[in-house]
């Protein structure tokens, strides 16, 4: 058994309201080990001998079933949170939010960094990991920056998930 993280898109924000009781409950039924959700946006911790794309089909229609939404889910393993992290190639500095872009689909990055040359530094700055895009952004401009609004196009909703890098931190703890 090896310890992995489902990150749910767009729960708790938009109109989707899960609690975090509900939502353990669900990957439960589904006969995962271990299961703990962290913070109320999303993100579940559970036991399982493997995460691929079968149990990513599983949970998404699990939830879809439990509470009336189109679910998205990206399964990443403990290994590949802490890697992300230690991966993070902007210094940490009060004035800028660290987000990490999760991506369901690696083709989609090309997409995504199309307006990475009209991207002002002052406000922001991206970088392309290994299946996620790094974002450092000014405090109040990560929905009004170009990547910003870029990346909240109707176009990436299934294939991306967004999370603080202090969140993705105490998915580790």
């Amino acid at each position: 058994m090896a310890r992995h993280a489902a990150l749910l898109r767009g729960v708790n924000v938009g109109g989707i309201n899960i609690k975090s009781a509900d939502l353990a409950r669900v990957f439960r039924d589904l006969g995962l080990q271990d299961v703990k959700t962290v913070l109320a946006s999303g993100n579940v911790l559970f036991n399982a001998p493997k995460a691929d794309a079968a149990l990513k089909k599983r949970i998404e229609a699990a939830l879809s079933e439990a509470f009336g939404y189109e679910a998205w889910v990206i399964l990443r393993s403990q290994e590949s949170l802490r890697e992300v992290i230690e991966g993070y190639p902007f210094s940490e500095r009060p004035e800028k939010q660290p987000w990490v872009m999760f991506l369901a689909e690696p083709g989609v990055a090309d997409d995504l960094l199309a307006v990475e040359a009209d991207l002002d530094p002052a406000v922001e700055q991206v970088s392309r990991g290994d299946g996620v895009i790094y974002w450092e952004v000014t405090p109040g401009q990560t929905v009004h920056s170009v990547f910003g609004k870029h990346n909240s196009k109707a176009r990436f909703k299934a294939v991306t998930t967004t999370r603080n890098l202090r969140t993705l931190r105490k998915l580790l703890d």
